[in-house]
């Protein structure tokens, strides 16, 4: 390694420090054989949530991403774990909420932003070097390149802790054609607790290490379809995402970090109440939900979920707001969503405007879905 490279890791180690990047790390750009086969496995058992880079080549070899490339570089950002002045959910105004990483302003912006200055700064130095980064949705798994470079260990819950800021990190990288020495991966701190896997809702951390996406809950809430029932009854108030694999973590016990205002939630955009989601507009949706990560599937599968978190606490004040519902909404889910919940919330005064409503009703789904909230309402 010259010492220009040396000199060079050095400078963009203060840098990082100076445009408020919380932990960053160097790793080679080998392939990642070791993830190459464990993708191929979780292809192989459908464990996959569709919303990979469905072409393992290039998830697992940076070489195909950035031609003759030496490194990548791995940032991690803090954010945080516990809401000031959060409101509570009443009898009268129940509320929802969005996980953690959700919080603040879309983390792939402000990733982005510090990876783009990181740039900068890179081909101030070096204009000869080439140069891609991404955050989340990019080629690579950033969970596989901040282990190889030192950021954190890969935990039982299929999150990066870091020993600094447990798991509540954001990741983003940057592959490079500039040879810069790697760093040491962390060792494996987990040991014998398995919390993760045993409090997991749905059983989807099959065993440490391993999730079946499909049954993460952080996943489901993101699908457009019907929710499969063995799943409504897990989501609880759940709007966006799932937090649960990483509060039992004996790693994050007592982590709470507040370095980056752009961070910090608004309490009633990410604790909101649930009536008033049923029917907003996409033009309020996107006014005060927008700048989240939660918002990226669009209004729909945030107010099914809603409907879902409503029939979880038995709120009976929702009912006339679900059969309007399930009388004025066009979107086939929501109807059928509404039909589940008024049946899930078991107001029998209900019964007769669910059977009115499958008189008159034609899709075949929302049919099934209002006879499974009559059968409920008539046990």
């Amino acid at each position: 390694m010259n010492e220009e490279n040396i000199k060079l890791k050095e400078e963009l180690i203060a840098y990082s420090k100076q445009i408020g990047i919380d932990k960053i790390g160097f790793a080679s750009a080998g392939v990642f054989t070791g993830l190459k086969e464990r993708l191929i496995t979780q292809q192989e058992l459908n464990y996959q949530s569709g919303f990979e880079e469905p072409d393992i080549k290039k998830r697992t070899n940076p070489e195909l991403i950035v031609p003759k490339a030496k490194s990548i570089i791995a940032i991690a950002l803090a954010y945080p774990s516990k809401m000031k002045d959060a409101p509570r959910s009443t009898r009268e105004e129940r509320r929802g909420i969005f996980c953690r990483a959700s919080w603040g302003v879309d983390y792939h912006d402000i990733l982005r932003e510090k990876l783009r200055l990181l740039e900068a700064f890179i081909k101030e130095k070096r204009p000869d070097a080439l140069m891609k980064s991404m955050v989340d949705t990019g080629e690579l798994s950033d969970r596989a390149v901040a282990e190889r470079a030192g950021i954190g260990w890969s935990g039982k819950n299929c999150a990066i802790i870091t020993p600094e800021f447990g798991s509540y990190v954001y990741l983003g990288e940057m592959i490079t054609t500039l040879p810069f020495e790697p760093d040491t991966p962390l060792e494996d701190n987990c040991g014998t607790c398995n919390k993760c896997v045993e409090v997991c809702p749905t059983g989807a951390l099959v065993q440490g290490g391993q999730l079946d996406s499909n049954k993460c809950i952080a996943f489901l809430t993101q699908t457009k379809g019907f929710l499969a029932e063995e799943y409504r009854t897990k989501l609880g108030n759940r709007l966006y995402g799932c937090d649960t694999c990483q509060t039992v973590c004996p790693e994050n016990k007592g982590k709470d970090f507040h370095l980056h205002p752009e961070m910090e939630p608004d309490p009633e955009i990410v604790k909101p109440k649930l009536k008033p989601l049923l029917t907003i507009s996409n033009r309020e949706f996107k006014e005060n939900f927008g700048k989240i990560s939660g918002s990226w599937r669009g209004k729909k599968p945030i107010q099914r979920n809603a409907i879902i978190a409503l029939a979880h606490y038995k709120d009976t004040s929702a009912i006339p707001d679900l059969l309007s519902l399930l009388e004025n909404d066009p979107r086939p889910v929501i109807r059928g969503t509404a039909a589940w919940a008024v049946g899930r919330i078991g107001d029998k005064q209900a019964l007769v405007s669910l059977q009115n409503y499958k008189a008159t009703e034609k899709d075949p789904e929302v049919l099934k879905e209002l006879e499974n909230g009559i059968n409920m309402l008539t046990e």
